[in-house]
């Protein structure tokens, strides 16, 4: 038997994670403020959301909207913050003014992680070079996923850049799994589960009134249907 398809679904609060646990999520990404596409969330949210669902949650290091590590030295204050509360898993990617991975703020954050397991975030649809940028962190503690759309326009124009990637898995710089999402659709996963990628990542889509409506868990159920269906 095939290995169940990660779904990975963006919860704002408590309900939302209850709706998304309901509907079948495998894990949620807690990010606040999708107007600035996603940055940390409180202290309290998560502990709030930790309480609600069993389900893991991947925390977003995100301070201000952009891919700038801002002050990396307060993205760490936040990030011990939240593991003292309880978090295990986080999200974060910071870019340099070139377009290249700020490997120094990322380093700084991850070494604050003592190993918890981590995703880079879609700076890497924005960097100027993805190969680059995957060889470098590829030995860095924790990094276990790229949440990437293959392009930052989204899957419509990224799809030929995630099926590449996707043939290359086990390469240096290769191994962590692709998470996709960023203009993600569901007549876009057959030829994703046919490349053999294995993990998706829904916001507005598990949102049938958009970003100011909840999580639904009907449109987070039929999501998971799809993709128990290979």
């Amino acid at each position: 038997m095939s290995k169940r398809a990660v779904l990975e679904v963006i919860a704002l609060d408590v309900e939302d994670a209850v709706a998304a646990q309901a509907g079948g999520a495998d894990r949620l990404e807690l990010v606040t403020d999708m107007a600035a596409d996603g940055l940390t969330p409180p202290v309290e949210t998560f502990t709030a959301i930790r309480r609600a669902v069993d389900l893991s949650l991947r925390v977003m290091l995100r301070l201000a909207d952009g891919f700038a590590a801002g002050d990396a030295g307060r993205v760490v204050r936040v990030a011990r913050e939240l593991r003292e509360a309880g978090a295990e898993e986080f999200v974060l990617g910071f870019l340099d003014t070139d377009g290249g991975v700020d490997l120094a703020a990322v380093e700084q954050v991850v070494a604050a992680l003592d190993g918890s397991p981590w995703t880079f975030h879609r700076a890497i649809d924005h960097t100027t070079d993805r190969d680059a940028l995957r060889k470098q962190l590829a030995d860095l503690p924790g990094l276990d996923t790229y949440l990437t759309a293959g392009s930052a326009a989204g899957v419509d124009t990224g799809l030929p850049t995630l099926l590449a990637e996707a043939g290359r898995r086990g390469e240096p710089g290769y191994e962590q799994q692709l998470l996709v999402g960023g203009g993600l659709t569901l007549e876009h996963v057959p030829t994703l589960l046919t490349a053999g990628i294995d993990a998706f990542h829904i916001g507005g889509a598990a949102r049938p009134e958009g970003w100011e409506g909840r999580v639904s868990a009907g449109a987070v159920a039929k999501w998971r249907s799809v993709l128990d269906r290979r």
